[in-house]
């Protein structure tokens, strides 16, 4: 069965300053798009083409107008609410229809993804249909984070939310590839006591059947979790650095679904003269001109 991707764009901490309460966080900019095409791009990478976007409900229309139905990029984008921050988990509920039991790929709507070999991880991934697979990623902090330990064998071998004292520096990062039984799963599942779903509980269920697949995200890759102000800023500084020196825009779904064969090379020319005169658009025109 074909995966299906779902992006959580709403939950808790989504506004950052009183100043953009009416403005969900990741309709804020990323140095030169919107902060969901960070997500989105990489769901698009995994080669997932039918997308489920989960955000506040005074959110939603916004997102629609931004998005659209996706059809712009070959895709397909549906919308649903969540009502109360019931945790990451709770996306696997309220996405169960949209899931129908087919595989799927969850990721956390202020992730950003990057890195050369980040195309063949994700479609390592999405090629395995039974179990599991997280991301790992080393951090100074673990202590914020959901945390796993490998035991010799490198297989993973504990998952714990926020430890105290943590038994590794691998944070398990926002972005999560389940087989059909994922919805079923978190059916099981019982509010923390913080009152959330918690997407790790969620893994160790797949940890203690033997089902987890831990990747590991080493040096050449970059993962930013944009959750504060000062993580937005060094995010669009990052992304500013990278796309000034190379002159290649990182998380384009324009480029990406055109890579990925989602549309055509003249309806990508298109969509860049459509934007109009500057710098996003013309970049469209230019990657369309260099292949002829």
């Amino acid at each position: 069965m074909t995966r299906r991707g779902i992006i959580l764009a709403g939950g808790s901490g989504t506004r950052l300053h009183p100043l953009t309460a009416s403005v969900s966080k990741q309709l804020l900019p990323i140095y030169d798009k919107p902060m969901i095409y960070y997500p989105l791009c990489t769901l698009l990478l995994a080669g997932i083409s039918d997308i489920l976007l989960i955000t506040r409900p005074d959110d939603k229309r916004q997102f629609e107008r931004l998005l659209g139905d996706g059809s712009q990029w070959g895709v397909t984008f549906s919308y649903a609410s969540q009502v109360e921050p019931d945790g990451i988990a709770d996306a696997l509920l309220i996405g169960e229809s949209f899931i129908d039991g087919a595989p799927s790929a969850l990721i956390l709507g202020d992730n950003i993804f990057f890195g050369a070999g980040l195309e063949n991880l994700l479609s390592s991934a999405t090629a395995r249909t039974a179990g599991a697979t997280v991301f790992s990623y080393a951090v100074k902090d673990p202590t914020a984070y959901g945390v796993i330990s490998f035991g010799p064998d490198g297989r993973a071998a504990a998952i714990e939310e926020k430890p105290i004292a943590p038994q590794s520096h691998h944070a398990v990062t926002g972005l999560y590839f389940y087989d059909g039984r994922a919805s079923e799963y978190a059916h099981s599942l019982r509010p923390s006591p913080r009152g959330e779903l918690e997407i790790t509980d969620l893994n160790r269920i797949y940890l203690e059947n033997g089902e987890l697949h831990a990747e590991t995200m080493g040096r050449g890759y970059a993962w930013l979790d944009t959750g504060t102000q000062a993580a937005l800023t060094d995010a669009s500084q990052f992304v500013r650095i990278i796309e000034d020196r190379q002159g290649m825009k990182i998380c384009c779904p324009e480029e990406i679904a055109w890579r990925k064969g989602f549309i055509t090379t003249a309806q990508l020319r298109d969509l860049g003269r459509s934007i109009g005169s500057s710098g996003y658009g013309d970049y469209l025109v230019r990657i369309t001109d260099e292949v002829g």
